[in-house]
C-alpha cells in the first residue's frame, strides 16, 4: 500500500523540478531569477517569453529578430479562419481557445521535437488573434484584420479588439498583465501540460490540455467572477454590506487567497496600482472604489488577501476589453510559460506517474449473474 499523502490535492507536495519560476511567501514569484516585481516595471512580455523559452534575457538585436517573428506570425490559415466563423457568440471562450489550438496542430503539426520552438513561437503568436477574430466574427459580425504594425503582443491584441491603435498606457497595462501571468510553477494547467509532454505527445496537444485544465473555475476565471460580482455596487458603502452579508452566508467570493501565497500575492500589488491609474483617467472611477472597498472588507473580516485576478477585472474594464476575454487573455500569456515546462519535461522526461491510495474494498466474491440482487 502506498503511503498517504498529507493534504487533498496534493498540496504541499514536490511533483519535480523546474528552472523556471519560484513561487512562495517568503521568495515572492521570480522568472528565472527575476522578480516579478521588476520584470512588470522594466520589461515587454517578448522579452519575458524569451526568457523563459530561452533561458536568457535577449539582447537589442535578438529582441528586435523575436518581436519581428512572432509579427509575422500573427495572421491565421484561412481554414482556422474557416473554423471560428463556424462557433457560435453562444460558446465558451475557453473552447475557442481549445478548439482553435487543436486546429492549428492539425494544419501545422509539430512532426518532431526539433520543431518544437517553431510551433511555441507560432502559438503565442496566434492566441490573441483566435480568440479576437471569433469574438469580433461571432459578436459583431466583422472579419477583422488581423495583421498591424504593433511590435508587441499587448499592441496587437487591444488593436485589433478595437480596431485602433491602443494608447501608450493601454499597451503598457496589457504587457504588465502579460507578464504577471506568464509563468507560475506547478499550477494546475502547467502541471496538466508536464504530465501530457511527459508521454512524449506533442506541443499541441500539451496546450489543449493545460487549456481544458485551465477551463475549471477552480483554476480559471476568478477575474470574470470577481468582475460579475464588483460590477453592479455603485457604492464603497453598498459594497460593504452587499459583501459582509455574502460572507454571513458563507458564500465564496472569488479572487481572494491563493493556495500557495499565505499572506499577499505580489503580483496583486503591480496590477492594483495600474488599475487604480486607469481609474483616475476614466470618467467614472466607481469600479476600483467598489473593488478597493471589497479588499478592504475581506482583509478585516476574513483576513484574506487579494489574488492577482481581483484587480485584473478593473483593470480589463477600463481597457474596454469584454468580461468574457478575461481568462483567454490568461492563455495569451501563459501559453509561454505552459510551453516553457513541456520542453523542460522533454528535456529530461521520464513519464509521470504517480500512484493512488486504494480506499475500495480489498477483496469481493464473484456472484454469478443469475444470483445477483
Amino acid at each position: 500500500m502506498t503511503k498517504k499523502l498529507e493534504g487533498a490535492g496534493l498540496r504541499g507536495q514536490v511533483a519535480g523540478e523546474t528552472s523556471l519560476s519560484t513561487v512562495g511567501q517568503l521568495e515572492g514569484l521570480a522568472y528565472r531569477g527575476h522578480k516579478i516585481e521588476v520584470l512588470a516595471e522594466k520589461a515587454t512580455f517578448e522579452e519575458v517569453a524569451y526568457l523563459l523559452l530561452y533561458n536568457k534575457l535577449p539582447n537589442v538585436d535578438e529582441l528586435s529578430e523575436y518581436k519581428s517573428l512572432l509579427k509575422s506570425q500573427r495572421d491565421l490559415p484561412n481554414e482556422l479562419k474557416e473554423v471560428l466563423q463556424k462557433i457560435p457568440a453562444s460558446a465558451h471562450p475557453m473552447d475557442v481557445m481549445r478548439t482553435g489550438t487543436s486546429m492549428l496542430g492539425n494544419l501545422e503539426p509539430e512532426g518532431s521535437f526539433d520543431n518544437q520552438l517553431n510551433s511555441i513561437n507560432r502559438m503565442i503568436a496566434t492566441m490573441p488573434s483566435i480568440v479576437t477574430y471569433w469574438y469580433k466574427f461571432s459578436h459583431e459580425g466583422l472579419d477583422i484584420d488581423l495583421k498591424n504594425d504593433e511590435d508587441t503582443m499587448a499592441g496587437h491584441f487591444m488593436h485589433i479588439l478595437h480596431g485602433k491603435e491602443p494608447s501608450e498606457l493601454h499597451k503598457k497595462v496589457m504587457d504588465v498583465s502579460l507578464i504577471l501571468y506568464a509563468e507560475h510553477e506547478f499550477n494546475a494547467s502547467t502541471f496538466t501540460a508536464r504530465v501530457c509532454a511527459s508521454t512524449m505527445s506533442d506541443i499541441h496537444s500539451c496546450v489543449v490540455a493545460a487549456i481544458g485544465s485551465l477551463r475549471g473555475p477552480l483554476h480559471g476565471g476568478a477575474n470574470e467572477k470577481a468582475m460579475e460580482l464588483i460590477e453592479n455596487w455603485t457604492s464603497r458603502d453598498e459594497a460593504k454590506s452587499k459583501i459582509i452579508d455574502m460572507l454571513s452566508k458563507k458564500e465564496k467570493i472569488m479572487g481572494f487567497g491563493h493556495a500557495v501565497y499565505s499572506i499577499r500575492d505580489p503580483r496583486n500589488d503591480v496590477i492594483k496600482e495600474y488599475a487604480k491609474e486607469l481609474s483616475r483617467l476614466a470618467e467614472n472611477d466607481t469600479l476600483y472604489q467598489v473593488a478597493e472597498e471589497v479588499e478592504k472588507v475581506m482583509a478585516d473580516e476574513k483576513k484574506m488577501f487579494a489574488n492577482a485576478d481581483f484587480f485584473h477585472a478593473p483593470a480589463y474594464f477600463y481597457m474596454g476589453i469584454p468580461t468574457k476575454l478575461f481568462t483567454p487573455i490568461f492563455v495569451m500569456s501563459r501559453v509561454s510559460g505552459w510551453t516553457a515546462h513541456c520542453m523542460e519535461q522533454r528535456a529530461n522526461n521520464r513519464i509521470i506517474r504517480p500512484s493512488a491510495e486504494f480506499i475500495g474494498i480489498e477483496s469481493a466474491d464473484w456472484v454469478d449473474i443469475a444470483d445477483r440482487t
